[in-house]
Protein backbone atom coordinates (compact mmCIF):
# COMPACT_ATOMS: atom_id res chain seq x y z
CA UNK A 1 0.00 0.00 0.00
CA UNK A 2 1.83 3.76 -0.78
CA UNK A 3 1.37 6.05 1.22
CA UNK A 4 1.46 9.81 1.40
CA UNK A 5 1.14 13.08 3.03
CA UNK A 6 -2.08 14.53 2.85
CA UNK A 7 -2.02 18.39 1.88
CA UNK A 8 -4.39 20.24 4.18
CA UNK A 9 -7.23 21.61 1.74
CA UNK A 10 -8.02 25.49 1.61
CA UNK A 11 -10.32 27.18 -0.78
CA UNK A 12 -11.67 30.07 -1.93
CA UNK A 13 -14.88 29.60 -2.67
CA UNK A 14 -16.86 32.13 -5.15
CA UNK A 15 -20.33 33.52 -4.81
CA UNK A 16 -23.23 31.07 -5.35
CA UNK A 17 -24.53 31.87 -9.51
CA UNK A 18 -28.22 30.24 -10.33
CA UNK A 19 -27.63 28.59 -13.66
CA UNK A 20 -31.00 28.45 -15.88
CA UNK A 21 -32.17 26.40 -18.65
CA UNK A 22 -30.15 27.58 -22.04
CA UNK A 23 -33.91 27.94 -23.63
CA UNK A 24 -37.64 28.52 -22.81
CA UNK A 25 -38.94 25.77 -20.16
CA UNK A 26 -42.46 25.20 -19.34
CA UNK A 27 -43.96 26.49 -16.36
CA UNK A 28 -46.11 23.98 -14.66
CA UNK A 29 -46.16 21.35 -11.18
CA UNK A 30 -45.05 18.00 -11.61
CA UNK A 31 -46.28 14.60 -9.53
CA UNK A 32 -43.85 11.94 -8.29
CA UNK A 33 -44.12 8.46 -8.74
CA UNK A 34 -44.89 6.30 -5.29
CA UNK A 35 -41.42 5.35 -4.67
CA UNK A 36 -39.92 9.04 -5.16
CA UNK A 37 -42.34 9.73 -2.27
CA UNK A 38 -41.15 7.29 -0.24
CA UNK A 39 -40.08 8.90 2.89
CA UNK A 40 -35.82 8.05 2.82
CA UNK A 41 -35.84 9.12 -0.42
CA UNK A 42 -36.05 12.79 0.89
CA UNK A 43 -32.78 13.97 1.36
CA UNK A 44 -30.11 15.09 -0.37
CA UNK A 45 -27.24 12.79 -1.95
CA UNK A 46 -23.66 14.06 -2.88
CA UNK A 47 -21.20 13.03 -5.20
CA UNK A 48 -17.88 13.80 -6.56
CA UNK A 49 -16.36 13.00 -9.63
CA UNK A 50 -12.33 13.56 -9.87
CA UNK A 51 -10.60 14.58 -13.20
CA UNK A 52 -6.90 14.63 -13.77
CA UNK A 53 -5.43 17.66 -15.61
CA UNK A 54 -4.95 17.39 -18.88
CA UNK A 55 -1.81 17.59 -20.88
CA UNK A 56 -3.06 20.85 -22.96
CA UNK A 57 -4.52 22.24 -19.67
CA UNK A 58 -1.62 21.86 -16.87
CA UNK A 59 -1.03 24.38 -14.06
CA UNK A 60 0.87 26.88 -16.34
CA UNK A 61 -2.91 27.52 -18.24
CA UNK A 62 -4.17 29.93 -15.41
CA UNK A 63 -6.98 30.63 -18.55
CA UNK A 64 -8.77 27.57 -18.31
CA UNK A 65 -12.06 27.60 -16.20
CA UNK A 66 -13.58 24.23 -16.18
CA UNK A 67 -16.58 26.45 -14.01
CA UNK A 68 -17.09 28.13 -16.65
CA UNK A 69 -17.36 25.26 -19.32
CA UNK A 70 -19.19 23.31 -17.47
CA UNK A 71 -21.86 26.09 -16.63
CA UNK A 72 -22.53 26.57 -19.72
CA UNK A 73 -23.12 22.36 -20.48
CA UNK A 74 -25.28 22.38 -17.29
CA UNK A 75 -27.32 25.11 -19.08
CA UNK A 76 -27.56 23.62 -22.11
CA UNK A 77 -28.89 19.88 -19.77
CA UNK A 78 -31.45 21.51 -18.23
CA UNK A 79 -33.28 22.27 -21.09
CA UNK A 80 -33.97 18.77 -21.27
CA UNK A 81 -33.85 17.92 -17.82
CA UNK A 82 -35.53 21.56 -16.50
CA UNK A 83 -37.72 19.64 -13.54
CA UNK A 84 -34.28 19.89 -11.70
CA UNK A 85 -34.16 23.31 -11.40
CA UNK A 86 -37.58 23.64 -10.09
CA UNK A 87 -37.64 23.71 -5.93
CA UNK A 88 -39.11 20.35 -4.39
CA UNK A 89 -41.76 20.79 -1.56
CA UNK A 90 -44.45 18.53 -0.01
CA UNK A 91 -48.13 19.21 -1.28
CA UNK A 92 -51.56 19.58 1.01
CA UNK A 93 -51.59 16.06 0.29
CA UNK A 94 -48.70 15.19 1.99
CA UNK A 95 -46.96 13.85 -1.46
CA UNK A 96 -44.08 15.91 -2.77
CA UNK A 97 -44.26 18.00 -6.15
CA UNK A 98 -41.89 19.90 -8.18
CA UNK A 99 -42.82 23.42 -8.51
CA UNK A 100 -41.50 24.59 -12.23
CA UNK A 101 -41.71 28.46 -12.15
CA UNK A 102 -39.27 29.56 -15.38
CA UNK A 103 -39.93 32.97 -14.42
CA UNK A 104 -39.06 33.38 -11.00
CA UNK A 105 -35.97 34.68 -10.50
CA UNK A 106 -34.77 31.78 -7.39
CA UNK A 107 -35.47 29.43 -10.49
CA UNK A 108 -32.48 27.70 -11.70
CA UNK A 109 -29.56 25.63 -10.44
CA UNK A 110 -27.24 26.57 -7.47
CA UNK A 111 -23.24 26.09 -8.78
CA UNK A 112 -20.55 27.60 -6.67
CA UNK A 113 -16.79 28.00 -7.82
CA UNK A 114 -13.83 27.43 -5.88
CA UNK A 115 -10.22 27.06 -5.95
CA UNK A 116 -7.68 24.58 -4.23
CA UNK A 117 -4.51 25.88 -2.67
CA UNK A 118 -3.04 22.21 -3.66
CA UNK A 119 -2.69 19.56 -5.95
CA UNK A 120 -5.03 16.83 -6.79
CA UNK A 121 -2.33 14.35 -6.55
CA UNK A 122 -1.57 15.33 -3.04
CA UNK A 123 -5.18 14.46 -2.04
CA UNK A 124 -4.08 11.19 -4.08
CA UNK A 125 -7.11 11.98 -6.15
CA UNK A 126 -9.70 11.23 -3.06
CA UNK A 127 -8.70 7.75 -3.04
CA UNK A 128 -7.93 7.07 0.06
CA UNK A 129 -8.95 5.05 3.03
CA UNK A 130 -10.53 8.23 5.18
CA UNK A 131 -13.35 9.48 2.41
CA UNK A 132 -14.39 12.08 4.44
CA UNK A 133 -12.40 14.69 2.40
CA UNK A 134 -14.97 14.71 -0.04
CA UNK A 135 -17.40 16.45 2.10
CA UNK A 136 -15.78 19.75 1.66
CA UNK A 137 -16.38 19.31 -2.43
CA UNK A 138 -19.72 19.43 -2.96
CA UNK A 139 -22.27 22.52 -1.90
CA UNK A 140 -24.49 22.68 1.21
CA UNK A 141 -27.19 25.00 -0.04
CA UNK A 142 -29.37 26.38 2.64
CA UNK A 143 -32.88 26.59 1.62
CA UNK A 144 -36.21 26.49 3.11
CA UNK A 145 -37.67 23.25 3.83
CA UNK A 146 -40.89 23.23 2.03
CA UNK A 147 -39.14 24.91 -1.05
CA UNK A 148 -35.51 23.47 -1.32
CA UNK A 149 -33.20 23.09 -4.71
CA UNK A 150 -33.17 19.30 -5.81
CA UNK A 151 -29.84 20.02 -7.94
CA UNK A 152 -26.40 21.86 -6.67
CA UNK A 153 -23.31 21.77 -7.96
CA UNK A 154 -19.69 23.00 -7.30
CA UNK A 155 -16.51 22.81 -8.90
CA UNK A 156 -13.10 23.35 -7.78
CA UNK A 157 -10.31 23.65 -9.55
CA UNK A 158 -6.85 22.60 -8.64
CA UNK A 159 -3.06 23.94 -8.35
CA UNK A 160 -2.06 20.87 -10.76
CA UNK A 161 -5.07 21.82 -13.39
CA UNK A 162 -7.44 19.17 -12.51
CA UNK A 163 -10.63 19.52 -10.99
CA UNK A 164 -13.67 17.65 -9.35
CA UNK A 165 -17.53 18.30 -9.82
CA UNK A 166 -19.20 17.54 -6.29
CA UNK A 167 -22.73 17.41 -7.03
CA UNK A 168 -25.67 17.17 -4.64
CA UNK A 169 -29.37 15.89 -5.58
CA UNK A 170 -32.71 14.85 -4.10
CA UNK A 171 -32.96 11.26 -4.14
CA UNK A 172 -37.02 12.00 -4.67
CA UNK A 173 -36.22 13.15 -8.14
CA UNK A 174 -33.43 10.56 -9.49
CA UNK A 175 -31.77 7.13 -8.71
CA UNK A 176 -28.76 6.12 -9.40
CA UNK A 177 -28.71 5.42 -12.70
CA UNK A 178 -30.69 8.34 -12.95
CA UNK A 179 -28.06 10.83 -11.76
CA UNK A 180 -25.87 8.90 -13.98
CA UNK A 181 -27.59 9.67 -17.27
CA UNK A 182 -28.12 13.14 -16.65
CA UNK A 183 -24.30 13.95 -15.81
CA UNK A 184 -23.44 12.26 -18.84
CA UNK A 185 -25.98 14.42 -20.63
CA UNK A 186 -23.79 17.40 -19.68
CA UNK A 187 -20.53 16.01 -20.36
CA UNK A 188 -22.17 15.02 -23.52
CA UNK A 189 -23.19 18.32 -24.62
CA UNK A 190 -19.46 20.20 -23.26
CA UNK A 191 -17.70 18.11 -25.56
CA UNK A 192 -19.77 19.14 -28.46
CA UNK A 193 -22.78 17.24 -29.23
CA UNK A 194 -26.04 19.32 -30.13
CA UNK A 195 -28.35 16.32 -27.93
CA UNK A 196 -28.38 14.36 -25.35
CA UNK A 197 -27.24 10.62 -26.43
CA UNK A 198 -30.55 9.65 -24.24
CA UNK A 199 -33.53 11.96 -24.10
CA UNK A 200 -34.96 11.98 -20.42
CA UNK A 201 -38.54 10.60 -19.60
CA UNK A 202 -40.67 12.09 -16.84
CA UNK A 203 -43.81 9.54 -16.69
CA UNK A 204 -43.69 9.06 -12.88
CA UNK A 205 -47.26 8.39 -13.35
CA UNK A 206 -45.98 4.76 -14.26
CA UNK A 207 -44.82 3.63 -10.65
CA UNK A 208 -47.68 5.12 -9.08
CA UNK A 209 -49.47 2.02 -6.54
CA UNK A 210 -52.51 1.61 -5.38
CA UNK A 211 -53.83 1.44 -1.86
CA UNK A 212 -53.95 -1.68 -0.59
CA UNK A 213 -56.41 -3.44 2.10
CA UNK A 214 -53.31 -5.82 2.47
CA UNK A 215 -50.05 -3.98 2.85
CA UNK A 216 -46.59 -5.80 3.30
CA UNK A 217 -44.72 -5.64 6.05
CA UNK A 218 -42.55 -2.79 6.04
CA UNK A 219 -40.06 -3.37 8.98
CA UNK A 220 -39.75 -7.16 9.53
CA UNK A 221 -38.47 -6.22 13.12
CA UNK A 222 -39.46 -3.82 15.85
CA UNK A 223 -37.21 -1.70 17.78
CA UNK A 224 -37.93 -4.21 21.09
CA UNK A 225 -36.68 -7.25 18.76
CA UNK A 226 -33.55 -5.66 17.17
CA UNK A 227 -30.53 -5.88 17.80
CA UNK A 228 -28.18 -3.07 19.65
CA UNK A 229 -24.49 -2.32 19.65
CA UNK A 230 -22.20 -0.41 22.73
CA UNK A 231 -21.21 1.59 20.26
CA UNK A 232 -24.15 3.70 19.69
CA UNK A 233 -26.02 5.24 22.46
CA UNK A 234 -27.73 8.20 23.62
CA UNK A 235 -25.26 8.86 26.31
CA UNK A 236 -22.04 8.86 24.96
CA UNK A 237 -21.61 11.29 21.45
CA UNK A 238 -20.59 8.52 18.66
CA UNK A 239 -18.30 9.68 16.16
CA UNK A 240 -19.50 8.23 12.94
CA UNK A 241 -16.57 8.15 9.69
CA UNK A 242 -17.36 6.74 6.00
CA UNK A 243 -14.32 4.96 4.87
CA UNK A 244 -13.42 2.81 1.75
CA UNK A 245 -12.30 -0.21 1.65
CA UNK A 246 -10.70 -2.60 -1.50
CA UNK A 247 -11.30 -5.97 -2.18
CA UNK A 248 -9.15 -7.52 -4.78
CA UNK A 249 -10.40 -9.03 -8.10
CA UNK A 250 -8.47 -12.82 -6.83
CA UNK A 251 -9.81 -12.50 -3.18
CA UNK A 252 -13.20 -12.66 -4.81
CA UNK A 253 -13.04 -15.51 -6.70
CA UNK A 254 -11.82 -17.68 -4.38
CA UNK A 255 -14.23 -16.57 -2.15
CA UNK A 256 -16.70 -17.71 -4.74
CA UNK A 257 -15.12 -20.59 -5.68
CA UNK A 258 -15.51 -21.55 -1.72
CA UNK A 259 -19.19 -20.90 -1.63
CA UNK A 260 -19.78 -22.95 -4.71
CA UNK A 261 -18.12 -25.78 -3.40
CA UNK A 262 -19.53 -25.72 0.10
CA UNK A 263 -22.94 -24.91 -1.39
CA UNK A 264 -22.62 -28.34 -3.85
CA UNK A 265 -22.51 -26.24 -6.94
CA UNK A 266 -24.59 -23.53 -6.38
CA UNK A 267 -23.08 -20.28 -8.27
CA UNK A 268 -23.03 -16.79 -6.36
CA UNK A 269 -22.34 -13.44 -7.87
CA UNK A 270 -20.11 -11.05 -6.60
CA UNK A 271 -22.44 -8.85 -4.92
CA UNK A 272 -24.47 -11.82 -3.31
CA UNK A 273 -21.17 -13.36 -1.70
CA UNK A 274 -19.92 -9.76 -0.82
CA UNK A 275 -23.21 -8.97 1.00
CA UNK A 276 -23.20 -12.17 3.02
CA UNK A 277 -19.39 -11.29 4.36
CA UNK A 278 -19.67 -7.68 4.70
CA UNK A 279 -23.13 -7.87 6.49
CA UNK A 280 -21.74 -10.47 9.68
CA UNK A 281 -18.27 -8.53 9.60
CA UNK A 282 -20.06 -5.50 9.90
CA UNK A 283 -22.34 -7.39 12.88
CA UNK A 284 -19.05 -8.64 14.55
CA UNK A 285 -17.53 -5.25 14.14
CA UNK A 286 -20.58 -3.10 16.03
CA UNK A 287 -20.85 -6.02 18.65
CA UNK A 288 -24.62 -6.81 18.15
CA UNK A 289 -25.91 -8.89 20.89
CA UNK A 290 -26.57 -12.59 19.84
CA UNK A 291 -30.25 -12.81 21.04
CA UNK A 292 -31.28 -9.64 18.75
CA UNK A 293 -32.12 -9.52 15.17
CA UNK A 294 -29.93 -7.80 12.00
CA UNK A 295 -31.66 -7.02 8.93
CA UNK A 296 -30.14 -6.55 5.54
CA UNK A 297 -31.90 -4.11 3.32
CA UNK A 298 -30.91 -4.49 -0.09
CA UNK A 299 -31.36 -1.87 -2.88
CA UNK A 300 -33.15 -3.95 -5.85
CA UNK A 301 -33.15 -2.45 -9.35
CA UNK A 302 -36.09 -3.00 -11.01
CA UNK A 303 -35.31 -1.92 -14.67
CA UNK A 304 -34.34 -4.73 -16.50
CA UNK A 305 -36.01 -7.39 -13.42
CA UNK A 306 -39.43 -6.71 -14.71
CA UNK A 307 -40.49 -9.56 -16.12
CA UNK A 308 -44.27 -9.42 -17.31
CA UNK A 309 -44.39 -5.91 -16.70
CA UNK A 310 -44.28 -2.81 -18.87
CA UNK A 311 -40.74 -1.93 -19.04
CA UNK A 312 -39.61 1.60 -18.20
CA UNK A 313 -38.90 3.77 -21.17
CA UNK A 314 -35.12 4.03 -22.29
CA UNK A 315 -34.48 7.57 -20.46
CA UNK A 316 -37.04 7.38 -17.36
CA UNK A 317 -35.03 8.99 -14.77
CA UNK A 318 -37.01 8.65 -11.47
CA UNK A 319 -36.49 5.73 -8.62
CA UNK A 320 -37.07 2.02 -9.81
CA UNK A 321 -35.93 0.57 -6.96
CA UNK A 322 -37.40 -1.62 -4.24
CA UNK A 323 -36.28 -3.07 -0.96
CA UNK A 324 -35.42 -6.64 -0.04
CA UNK A 325 -35.04 -7.28 3.23
CA UNK A 326 -33.54 -10.61 4.98
CA UNK A 327 -33.84 -10.55 9.01
CA UNK A 328 -31.80 -13.12 10.91
CA UNK A 329 -30.37 -13.28 14.28
CA UNK A 330 -27.18 -12.11 15.31
CA UNK A 331 -26.78 -15.21 16.82
CA UNK A 332 -27.72 -17.04 12.79
CA UNK A 333 -25.68 -14.60 11.27
CA UNK A 334 -22.30 -15.25 13.10
CA UNK A 335 -22.78 -19.09 13.45
CA UNK A 336 -24.47 -20.26 10.30
CA UNK A 337 -22.05 -21.51 7.31
CA UNK A 338 -21.19 -18.15 4.98
CA UNK A 339 -22.69 -19.97 1.70
CA UNK A 340 -26.19 -20.57 4.06
CA UNK A 341 -26.61 -16.47 4.33
CA UNK A 342 -25.38 -16.07 0.32
CA UNK A 343 -28.05 -18.51 -0.33
CA UNK A 344 -30.89 -16.41 1.65
CA UNK A 345 -29.21 -13.33 0.19
CA UNK A 346 -29.80 -14.85 -3.52
CA UNK A 347 -33.28 -16.10 -2.46
CA UNK A 348 -34.07 -12.46 -1.41
CA UNK A 349 -33.37 -10.76 -4.23
CA UNK A 350 -35.00 -13.53 -6.38
CA UNK A 351 -38.15 -12.89 -4.89
CA UNK A 352 -38.00 -9.29 -5.08
CA UNK A 353 -37.30 -9.51 -8.33
CA UNK A 354 -40.86 -10.53 -9.61
CA UNK A 355 -43.35 -8.79 -10.86
CA UNK A 356 -45.71 -9.71 -8.21
CA UNK A 357 -43.25 -8.39 -5.06
CA UNK A 358 -42.57 -5.10 -7.25
CA UNK A 359 -46.36 -4.35 -7.31
CA UNK A 360 -47.23 -5.19 -4.02
CA UNK A 361 -44.38 -3.31 -2.59
CA UNK A 362 -45.54 0.04 -4.69
CA UNK A 363 -48.60 -0.33 -3.23
CA UNK A 364 -48.28 -1.17 -0.21
CA UNK A 365 -45.81 2.53 -0.32
CA UNK A 366 -48.55 4.23 -1.49
CA UNK A 367 -50.84 2.80 1.55
CA UNK A 368 -48.07 3.63 3.92
CA UNK A 369 -46.41 6.62 2.61
CA UNK A 370 -49.38 8.71 4.14
CA UNK A 371 -48.49 7.78 7.70
CA UNK A 372 -45.34 7.55 10.03
CA UNK A 373 -42.88 5.04 8.13
CA UNK A 374 -42.06 2.26 11.34
CA UNK A 375 -38.64 1.64 9.70
CA UNK A 376 -37.39 5.15 10.48
CA UNK A 377 -37.48 3.70 14.42
CA UNK A 378 -34.12 1.53 13.63
CA UNK A 379 -32.26 3.95 11.31
CA UNK A 380 -28.76 4.63 12.88
CA UNK A 381 -29.14 2.07 15.37
CA UNK A 382 -26.88 -0.50 13.80
CA UNK A 383 -29.12 -3.36 13.62
CA UNK A 384 -29.77 -2.04 10.05
CA UNK A 385 -27.26 -2.25 7.23
CA UNK A 386 -28.55 -0.92 3.77
CA UNK A 387 -26.79 -2.60 1.08
CA UNK A 388 -26.62 -0.91 -2.54
CA UNK A 389 -24.75 -1.75 -5.65
CA UNK A 390 -23.22 1.12 -7.95
CA UNK A 391 -20.56 -0.72 -9.89
CA UNK A 392 -23.14 -1.00 -13.03
CA UNK A 393 -24.73 3.11 -12.75
CA UNK A 394 -21.86 4.10 -15.03
CA UNK A 395 -20.47 7.01 -13.01
CA UNK A 396 -17.34 6.55 -14.50
CA UNK A 397 -18.11 5.46 -18.32
CA UNK A 398 -18.11 8.25 -21.16
CA UNK A 399 -17.79 11.18 -19.10
CA UNK A 400 -14.45 12.53 -19.59
CA UNK A 401 -14.59 16.14 -19.75
CA UNK A 402 -13.08 17.23 -22.86
CA UNK A 403 -9.11 16.72 -22.56
CA UNK A 404 -9.46 16.14 -18.89
CA UNK A 405 -9.61 12.37 -17.63
CA UNK A 406 -12.17 11.26 -15.17
CA UNK A 407 -10.17 9.08 -12.73
CA UNK A 408 -12.27 8.99 -9.71
CA UNK A 409 -15.90 8.67 -8.32
CA UNK A 410 -16.55 9.30 -4.53
CA UNK A 411 -20.09 9.01 -2.55
CA UNK A 412 -19.16 12.01 -0.46
CA UNK A 413 -20.26 11.49 3.25
CA UNK A 414 -23.73 13.26 3.23
CA UNK A 415 -26.59 12.87 5.34
CA UNK A 416 -27.82 10.22 3.43
CA UNK A 417 -24.96 8.04 2.26
CA UNK A 418 -23.05 8.41 5.78
CA UNK A 419 -25.45 7.37 8.14
CA UNK A 420 -23.93 3.85 10.16
CA UNK A 421 -26.73 1.85 7.95
CA UNK A 422 -25.89 2.50 4.41
CA UNK A 423 -22.97 0.19 2.68
CA UNK A 424 -21.81 0.74 -0.77
CA UNK A 425 -19.94 -1.59 -3.70
CA UNK A 426 -18.56 0.66 -5.72
CA UNK A 427 -16.05 -0.45 -9.18
CA UNK A 428 -12.47 -0.08 -8.78
CA UNK A 429 -11.14 3.77 -10.55
CA UNK A 430 -8.77 4.60 -13.23
CA UNK A 431 -6.19 4.76 -10.25
CA UNK A 432 -6.45 1.19 -9.35
CA UNK A 433 -5.87 0.64 -13.25
CA UNK A 434 -2.14 0.79 -11.83
CA UNK A 435 -2.74 -2.33 -9.89
CA UNK A 436 -3.21 -5.45 -11.53
CA UNK A 437 -4.84 -6.95 -8.21
CA UNK A 438 -7.60 -4.73 -8.74
CA UNK A 439 -9.00 -6.03 -11.82
CA UNK A 440 -12.89 -7.83 -11.29
CA UNK A 441 -12.22 -6.22 -7.37
CA UNK A 442 -14.58 -3.97 -5.54
CA UNK A 443 -14.16 -0.68 -3.45
CA UNK A 444 -16.67 -1.19 -0.32
CA UNK A 445 -17.94 2.24 1.26
CA UNK A 446 -18.88 1.42 4.59
CA UNK A 447 -19.67 3.97 7.37
CA UNK A 448 -19.27 2.77 11.00
CA UNK A 449 -18.79 4.08 14.56
CA UNK A 450 -14.66 5.00 14.73
CA UNK A 451 -14.17 2.89 18.12
CA UNK A 452 -15.32 -0.13 15.81
CA UNK A 453 -13.70 0.81 12.76
CA UNK A 454 -10.60 -1.83 13.38
CA UNK A 455 -12.24 -4.69 13.87
CA UNK A 456 -13.98 -4.37 10.57
CA UNK A 457 -10.93 -3.57 8.87
CA UNK A 458 -9.45 -6.82 10.48
CA UNK A 459 -12.71 -8.65 9.05
CA UNK A 460 -12.28 -7.25 5.41
CA UNK A 461 -8.47 -8.78 5.60
CA UNK A 462 -9.34 -12.05 6.76
CA UNK A 463 -10.58 -12.46 3.68
CA UNK A 464 -7.09 -12.82 2.10
CA UNK A 465 -6.37 -15.72 4.59
CA UNK A 466 -9.76 -17.66 5.02
CA UNK A 467 -10.33 -18.30 1.60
Amino acid sequence: MAYYQKATLDLKMKDVELVKPSKSTPSCILSLSTLDNKVSNNNICQFVHVYRSSPIHDNSDSSFNPCQDFKEALSKALFYYYPLAGRLGRHVDGKLRVEINANNAEFGVPVMEAIANCTLSSLHYLDDHDTEIAKHLVLDFPSPQDKIYPLVFMVTKFLCGGFTIGMGVSHALCDGFGVSQFFKAIVELANGRIEPSVKPVWERERLVGSITKQPFEICAMDKESAAFTPFLNHINSTDIKRYCFKVEGEIITRLKLSLMKESENMKFTTFESLAGYVWRSRARALKLNNNGKTMLDILVGIRRHMKGYDPLPEGYYGNSIVDGKLVLKVSELNERPLYEIVRLIKETINVASTTDYVTNSIDTWETINQEEDISTELEATGAVTVLTEWKHLGFMENVDFGKNEVVNFVPAPCKMLATVDTCIFMHPNKIDDDDPLMKGGVKIFTSLPVASMPKFRDEIEALKVLY
